[in-house]
């Protein structure tokens, strides 16, 4: 690997900037291993100002610039091109909690904060920071931010871009763009900074967030239901939002493969439930007021379910040991799939009325036509965002079945289109779904989006090759 170029290093500092083949590798390759790219070097930058003179540098020169933050992403959306005239623009050095504020609610973060430290630095200010992934012990907020991160409490708290009150952030031509105010109303003209929001580092890079907090949860009960169908896993979540009094904060639809799959992958997961159901929710009701008994609340209410033939068994966590069995089996259903052989995945999501028959149809197609995949059908019910996924069935070829992905992927995601629902849920475009988006996006929404992106990066360095093309 050769040195970095001098102006690079000049702006950076040595240590600003990798230059050993050892130390440049992991950023070449995205977290599912789908891409491998090159990079001319791997920049380190620790202040904006330093971001500022990179971007400034690298637009003057135009050389493409790959935002990266903790590579947890399912899309490709932060590996480098196989050019190896790109820069990786790492921002876990910016890392620090500017500030707190518990009586406004609200906290500034740098991007590269990993999640599960603010997370903890809402906490120890008596507040909480809602947003909750299963990579969140190595996500960071840049990308967060960047993909509009869902995960497992939008249904109460919403997606990244719901949790945002302000935003710092580096243009391509170096300029600093900081809307940092921790206000809730504010309407001066153009939302500019919801556009960063979800567009994967090609409109600037996002250096810092002034984030909501909320109060911080004080009691939960956490349930794991064994349901007849998904049809009555819809009906449950309209039951159990009207007796919570709309304190659901997660409601996770999971298969009797997921349960099947990580039993067998994950050490110490187990089926909660001593008879053996198709379809499960994992629910979970919080409150800030300690007093309060929620698992007398969500017990009467499954009770109550349980009589109509919406519940068919169910087990109510007594301590949060249990709790945090239950979540370790619906948190780590990706890595048993993983685990267990080739996935196909798809990220998508669909009006919550629309869920069951969606379900029904696209499963008999995959049954009757993927006679070598077995469905993997789980996710975020509450916000109508599944993960309808295929592992490869056994003693079938890996080959067969990885070389059916673009048509399957097609006839699922015209049925989502048909449905009224979006092939891309959680996990953004990146590169993997940059013709999808091509496929199912308007012509006016694809034009505005380019006029947008000519607009922020008129020469086009920042993440090349992702979303648009």
């Amino acid at each position: 690997m050769n040195a970095a170029p001098t102006p690079i290093t000049d702006i950076l500092g040595s240590e600003g900037v990798l230059t050993d083949a050892a130390d440049i590798e992991p950023y070449l390759t995205d977290h599912r291993g789908l891409y491998r790219g090159r990079a001319l070097t791997v920049a380190l930058p620790r202040s904006v100002d330093q971001v500022s003179r990179l971007l400034a540098w690298c637009n003057e020169n135009r050389i493409g610039v790959v935002p990266h933050a903790g590579n947890t992403s399912y899309c490709g959306g932060a590996t480098p091109d196989e050019s190896g005239r790109q820069v990786v623009l790492s921002l876990k050095r910016l890392n620090q909690v500017r500030g707190i504020d518990p009586l406004n609610y609200s906290l500034i973060a740098e991007a590269g904060c990993i999640l599960a430290d603010v997370q903890r630095a809402a906490d120890e200010a008596e507040r909480l920071f809602p947003l909750s992934l299963g990579s969140e012990g190595t996500c960071q907020i840049g990308g967060n931010l960047s993909t509009n991160a869902g995960g497992t409490s939008v249904l109460r708290y919403g997606m990244m871009r719901d949790l945002v009150l302000g935003l710092e952030v580096v243009l391509a031509d170096g300029r600093i763009l900081s809307t940092l105010s921790s206000l809730r109303k504010d309407n001066t003209g153009y939302d500019v900074k919801a556009l960063f929001m979800g567009a994967e580092g090609t409109l600037g890079v996002i250096t810092a967030a002034a984030l909501k907090l909320f109060s911080k949860v004080r009691s939960t009960a956490t349930a794991f239901v064994a349901v007849p169908g998904v049809p009555a896993a819809v009906e449950l979540l309209s039951v159990l939002r009207e007796a919570s009094g709309d304190r659901i904060s997660s409601f996770e639809l999971i298969p009797r493969i997921g349960i099947d799959l990580t039993t067998q992958h994950i050490p110490g997961v187990r089926d909660p439930l001593k008879q053996k159901y198709e379809w499960h929710v994992l629910c979970e009701v919080t409150s800030s007021r300690a007093s309060e008994n929620l698992s007398e609340l969500l017990t009467e209410a499954l009770a109550e379910a349980f009589e109509s033939g919406r519940v068919l068994d169910a087990v109510v966590a007594q301590n949060d040991r249990e709790r945090a069995a239950l979540w370790k089996l619906r948190e780590t259903i990706p890595e048993a799939q993983r685990l267990d052989g080739a996935s196909l995945k798809h990220d998508i999501s669909l009006p919550i009325t629309s869920l069951a028959q969606f379900v029904a149809t696209a499963g008999e197609w995959l049954r009757v036509n993927v006679p070598e995949g077995r469905l993997v059908a789980y996710g975020h019910v509450g916000d109508g965002n599944l993960h309808f996924n295929l592992n490869q069935a056994a003693g079938t070829s890996r080959e067969r079945f990885l070389g059916r992905d673009a048509e399957i992927k097609r006839v699922i995601h015209d049925m989502v289109r048909e449905s009224g629902g979006s092939f891309s849920a959680e996990h953004g475009i990146g590169r993997l779904k940059v013709a999808e988006l091509e496929r199912y996006a308007s012509p006016v929404e694809l034009d505005l989006m380019r006029s947008v992106k000519h607009a922020f990066d008129p020469n086009g360095i920042l993440n090349p090759g992702k979303v648009l093309r």
